[in-house]
């Protein structure tokens, strides 16, 4: 107890004690510092009591301390040397510990001015003193860093010149020349102070200083290189350090310290080196002065050494970025970076990308713009920012809308009413009156069905040819239609069985009674009519598939589907043998029997089995149907996925296909398209990277360079050219990509068992590569074969974070397993040594392209194998599925009517669907509650890359037209207006995301034209017809995949949310908070969504998007685009797992029973359900949690570091893309704001 008081008694007595030497030493300033002696007795007092106590330093720099004044005051207006060198001690030892913040009070106190002036003021002296140069510039190189005008302030006082000429001047005295150097290393952070040194001969100095192996002076080597490196950042210094010859000296210097640092001790120095050689390879000149010298191969192998030892991975990092960064740039081994396939438009736009790329001479996709410097004029110049930081800031947000006017609904319709009549055909349920239907629910017999509830087809209008249209178009062929098979040995020719067609509607042929043999399938006469069964009776049916006939399908490359004359109506089945298939493809006799083959009808693939419908099926997986609350309440309110519909019928899909137009004019049918999909019954976890995964792919790119002889480079797959010459040898892939939404453009072989892969750009552009879907054939098992998609554009991707691409394997299905799924080992994105000139990129300088890299290894040999970016859904399955659900609902509960919204610009019908409830009845107030319930207007696929919307939107349908009660709830409380594909051309044509137009369709709402952009035009009619009429819809959805992002959200428009991230106050705005309602609603009944992704932030970017302009223009409070990963989940019941096209599905499912909640939540009254069906509803209301997942600024990555430190980048000169930007700041609303319940929440007020 004694000892405690003593020492608080001491610390007393000292803090008394350094207050009485700072009024000492200031009454000694107000003297005029006359008392030298005592000056120098107080501040060496000073300086014992600092180094003694370290709390005397803290009160020195506390708040509101007048100490650090003080001893600036002393130090400006001293001039005894004693007491100079006191206080520049004090100094560095107030800054030695917590140095950040002590520095800035220091810098703040103007303490970099005085330090400047007193370092010319000493240099006068001559010799000057050592011990003082020593500590100043010590003090300098602290205080430097933390003054954004250190540079101008050091050039304005002379202090660069004097600190070099130290430097000169002191070559062997490593004490005073170590500091100094460390000063002009922050010095050269400004580049006007950098050049200025370098003409002055400071790179020439420093290469003095550094040198070969040595253990002594290591420090000092150290800094002299971390200085050269700051240097030469400067291209002036680094131009002048290629033509002194320095790029070689630093490679032999670097294998000098490489080969004697053998315990690796001095790595920090060999990173130096390599720091210095990065900084000199960021021009041009200096990347080509590094392949002169064998850079490459240096570090190759120098680098490939280090490997063994995890600590050297720094140097790994580093060299590897180098490598990189001088890799030759290369133009992608193609005639033009333009699409292989050409549409000609029906005009030409006057601006925008397809005005550019028109305009665009010939040659200019063929020139390399590798330059990232200007080599002839520099004008280097020091741009001086006193905010810094509020630049930082305003740069993250400057995307965000700030302009309250242009925030504000608009209402406008923008087309005369008289124009939007024209779209009253597409709402007959506002003067249908049901008078003819026979509403007499109990009848069992036949029953009336009015055209209205017919195929609509029959008689739809196109809104470009104001004619009838008859259900099938007759339009001319491609070609046949194969569907390719597996086999156990592949042939060099591909073999095909011609089987010719009726020209007539092929369900009416009558001649044509025997069932293709060639798929051997056992046929049930019954299978059309049977009811609908659960998904676990289809997983129980999987062993079934074996009933294929193996000893058939080994047999064939091919199925080939032709028209012929009228007189050939009959199939003529018969068997290959592997002789007869190099002979002859005429007539082919069967000289086996079939027990499993009946009577089919009258086209080559008409009728199919019960196996094989159950198998291309998809539906939800047993295991996920469990129920975790009461039955009452999770039956009615949250229903899972409901019993799978069968959908798929393949006989179905290829009448579809063969009147479905494409550019291309495809002639095959994709084996997966055609046998259909179902969820395998398991999860397929986020694939873990492994560690240096990304250095080891691109090393193996870098021996190509350095090792060119073992490069193989042999074209195997050409769209641009059909002559190329088909490689015959057994051990090398074959790859195909003609089918509908296939895109693979070219493949070069590298290797042995390695492929690049180029995928073909948009139709009418020159870029948008990220999509793929191909075939590959011809491998073998167990080898493991590299693929390389050379020519991505995103600057990241979910590939590096867990994602795989998805393969199908026909032997697989034919097995029974007909699924998709995730594959592929030693998986990353990266950027390569491919670009494009900065006219072909838009005017972005050093375009560069990324590399998807997986690697395979085939579990069958010559399997027929299909690898896509994430789940094909074809413009023909859409089709399918909507004629297989319009003929499989029930009429008398479903109101269904599919029509053709428009034609596309290359003749493809978009569907619209309409889908409610049947009144029920005729009677006046049935049919006015039918006529007047509201709206909820659905889209999706607006992007043809983004499949995963169409299995959210085929999620979305299958439940609307459930048999569930919650379905039959839903279509009573709702009329659902649906285009279930927005850029049908752009699907069936393997784009990723633009129309036949060039253009991303998305971008178009605000202004759509006619005869380029119809889906978009006659799709926002519809809503402006709404408009006009009064009738809005309560909920506007358009789906979306998100490629850069996990798990399921929204994107709404709020104008406080988006005030709120910029400078203009938001807190006078009332808004009406409904906009949140569904997106909290599905983040408490849908497994995949994620509130904390959510966002509801106007950007100036998306002001023509549909999202924006349906709320801006048409004025829908509650409009959306919903997002969905191509990756998995990081949260929720599926973290951890990819998602599959079950949890897509189901999320469509539970995106309508968040509808039915919401309908709930804004009109109770009109509901007589029990309370405890709005148990989650008023838990949501009555909480009073603040918002635990706040707005996150849309374009936010909010994925982890890897431990692999590699800059994915490799420090491109790339214009920053927009999807990178920074957190924005973080919205809360208050308590009041954060209910549900639109009718507790004013509606907006803006000033």
């Amino acid at each position: 107890m004694n000892k405690v008081k003593m020492a608080s008694e001491k610390s007393v007595t000292n803090n008394s004690r350094i207050v009485s030497l700072l009024a000492q030493l200031e009454k000694i300033n107000a003297d005029c510092l006359v008392d030298a002696d005592n000056a120098r007795y107080v501040t060496s007092k000073i300086l014992h009591l600092a180094q003694s106590q370290e709390k005397i330093k803290k009160d020195m720099m506390a708040k509101g301390s007048t100490g650090i004044e003080v001893i600036l005051s002393t130090l400006e207006n001293t001039r005894d040397l004693q007491t100079t060198i006191n206080i520049l001690n004090i100094l560095l030892e107030l800054v030695a510990v917590g140095g950040n913040r002590r520095t800035s009070v220091l810098v703040s106190r103007g303490g970099t001015q005085i330090l400047l002036q007193l370092l010319v003021n000493a240099s006068k002296e001559s010799p000057p003193n050592e011990e003082l140069m020593v500590l100043l510039h010590s003090l300098l190189a602290k205080v430097g860093p933390k003054d954004r005008k250190f540079g101008v302030k050091a050039r304005i006082n002379g202090a660069l010149n004097i600190t070099l000429n130290i430097v000169k001047q002191n070559l062997q005295n490593q004490k005073l020349i170590l500091p100094c150097l460390q000063v002009i290393r922050v010095y050269s952070t400004t580049s006007v102070n950098a050049v200025s040194l370098g003409k002055n001969g400071v790179v020439e100095l420093i290469f003095k200083i550094i040198g070969p192996f040595s253990k002594k002076n290591t420090g000092l080597m150290k800094v002299a290189l971390d200085t050269l490196a700051a240097l030469l950042k400067s291209r002036t210094n680094a131009r002048r350090a290629v033509d002194r010859g320095y790029v070689q000296m630093l490679l032999t210097i670097y294998v000098d310290w490489h080969r004697h640092d053998s315990r690796h001790r001095h790595m920090l120095i060999r990173k130096g080196i390599l720091q210095a050689i990065k900084s000199i390879t960021n021009i041009k000149l200096g990347r080509k002065a590094f392949l002169d010298v064998n850079g490459m191969k240096i570090l190759y192998n120098t680098s490939q050494e280090c490997l063994a030892v995890r600590t050297l991975d720094p140097l790994v990092n580093t060299s590897s970025l180098i490598m990189r960064k001088c890799y030759p740039k290369n133009r992608l081994p193609l005639p033009t970076i333009k699409s292989a396939f050409h549409f000609q438009l029906p005009i030409i736009p006057v601006n925008g990308p397809v005005y550019q790329l028109y305009s665009l001479p010939p040659e200019v996709d063929d020139v390399v713009d590798e330059s990232d410097d200007n080599d002839d004029t520099e004008t280097e110049s020091e741009i001086e920012n006193d905010n810094e930081e509020d630049f930082d800031q305003n740069f993250k947000n400057d995307d965000i809308e700030t302009d309250i006017n242009k925030l504000k609904p608009k209402h406008e319709l923008g087309r005369p009413f008289e124009d939007l009549k024209m779209y009253e055909q597409f709402f007959p349920e506002f003067t249908e009156d049901f008078q003819i239907f026979d509403f007499d629910w109990n009848k069992k017999s036949c029953y009336h069905v009015p055209d209205y509830l017919r195929s609509s087809n029959a008689g739809e209008c196109d809104l470009i040819s104001k004619e009838p249209k008859p259900l099938s178009t007759n339009i001319t062929q491609g070609g046949p239609i194969v569907v390719p098979t597996a086999e156990v040995e592949q042939s060099p020719v591909n073999h095909a069985i011609e089987i010719p067609v009726k020209e007539t509607h092929p369900l009416q042929t009558e001649d044509c009674n025997k069932r293709p043999i060639f798929l051997g399938l056992v046929k049930n006469d019954n299978s059309m009519d049977n009811t609908l069964q659960h998904h676990s009776d289809q997983m129980n049916l999987l062993p079934s598939c074996q009933c294929l006939n193996h000893e058939i399908i080994k047999d064939f490359d091919k199925i080939s589907l032709q028209n012929t004359s009228k007189s050939e109506q009959s199939y003529t089945s018969k068997a290959i043998t592997k002789k007869e298939c190099k002979s002859s493809l005429s007539e082919i006799t069967c000289n086996k029997s079939f027990q499993h083959v009946s009577s089919c009808g009258g086209v080559l693939f008409e009728g199919r089995s019960v196996q094989l419908g159950k198998l291309c099926c998809s539906g939800p997986d047993p295991e996920e149907e469990d129920v975790s609350c009461s039955v009452s309440v999770e039956e009615q309110v949250m229903p899972e996925v409901p019993d799978a519909l069968q959908l798929h019928d393949p006989e179905l899909y290829i009448e579809i296909v063969k009147n479905t137009k494409s550019v291309p004019e495809y002639s095959e049918v994709a084996y997966p398209d055609y046998f259909g999909h179902i969820p395998p019954p398991f999860k397929e976890p986020i694939l873990e990277r492994p560690y240096g995964v990304q250095r080891t792919k691109i090393n193996q790119d870098i021996e190509r360079l350095i090792h060119p002889n073992d490069i193989i480079d042999r074209v195997v797959y050409d769209l641009d050219n059909v002559s190329y010459p088909v490689p015959d040898e057994g051990d090398v892939l074959k790859f195909n990509s003609k089918f509908e939404s296939g895109n693979l453009r070219k493949v070069i072989q590298i290797r042995k068992n390695e492929y690049d892969l180029i995928l073909n750009s948009d139709i009418n552009s020159n870029h948008y590569h990220q999509w793929f879907y191909f075939e590959v054939s011809g491998m073998r098992a167990g080898i493991a074969y590299r693929f390389n998609i050379i020519n991505c554009e995103k600057t990241n991707s979910q590939f590096n974070y867990g994602m795989q691409p998805l393969m199908y394997s026909v032997q697989e299905a034919l097995s029974g397993r007909p699924w998709w799924i995730r594959v592929g080992t030693d998986i990353c994105y990266y950027k390569n040594h491919f670009s494009r000139s900065s006219i072909a990129a838009g005017g972005q300088k050093g375009k560069s392209y990324y590399t998807i890299t997986f690697t395979i290894t085939f579990q069958h040999k010559d399997d027929v194998c299909y690898f896509a970016y994430h789940y094909p859904y074809t413009y023909s399955a859409l089709m399918m599925h909507l004629q297989k659900l319009e003929s499989t609902h029930n009429p008398q509960q479903i109101y269904f009517r599919q029509d053709t919204l428009c034609e596309t610009l290359s003749g493809n019908s978009c569907p619209i669907v309409t889908i409610t409830a049947m009144p029920e009845s005729n009677y006046y107030e049935h049919i006015c509650q039918f006529r007047n319930r509201p709206y909820i207007f659905l889209s999706a696929r607006v992007h043809p890359g983004e499949t995963n919307s169409s299995w959210v939107m085929k999620g979305t349908l299958e439940y609307l037209m459930s048999n569930t009660a919650s379905a039959q709830s839903l279509r009573e409380s709702y009329i659902f207006k649906i285009v279930p594909m927005l850029n049908p051309d752009g699907v069936i044509n393997g784009n990723h995301r633009c129309s036949l137009s060039g253009e991303d369709l998305n971008r178009q709402w605000q202004n759509p034209n006619l005869d380029l952009h119809p889906t978009i035009y006659h799709a926002k009619g519809l809503l402006q017809y709404l408009a006009a009429i009064k009738r809005l819809p309560l909920v506007f959805c358009d789906y979306h995949g998100h490629s850069r992002k996990k798990n399921v959200f929204m994107y709404g428009c709020s104008i406080k949310e988006t005030m709120w991230h910029t400078s203009a106050a938001s807190c006078e705005l009332i808004e009406d908070l409904g906009y949140r309602t569904l997106p909290k609603i599905l983040s408490q009944t849908a497994p995949a969504f994620c509130m904390s992704s959510c966002s509801f932030v106007v950007e100036k970017s998306k002001e023509s998007t549909a999202r924006v302009v349906v709320w801006r223009e048409i004025g829908v409070q509650r409009s959306y685009t919903m997002e969905s990963t191509l990756c998995g989940c990081d949260q929720g019941k599926y973290k951890g797992l990819q998602i599959g096209t079950y949890e897509l599905e189901e999320m469509g499912a539970k995106f309508c029973s968040g509808l039915l909640r919401l309908k709930r939540l804004t009109s109770p009254q009109e509901y007589n359900l029990p309370s405890t069906l709005f148990e989650i509803e008023n838990e949501l209301i009555e909480s009073s949690c603040k918002v635990t997942s706040p707005t996150t600024y849309v374009l936010d990555e909010d994925e982890p570091r890897f431990l692999e430190e590699v800059d994915y980048s490799a420090e491109s000169n790339d214009e920053p893309d927009v999807d990178l930007a920074n957190n924005a700041a973080d919205y809360e609303p208050s308590l009041q704001e954060d209910g549900l319940s639109d009718s507790e929440i004013t509606r907006t007020h803006l000033p």
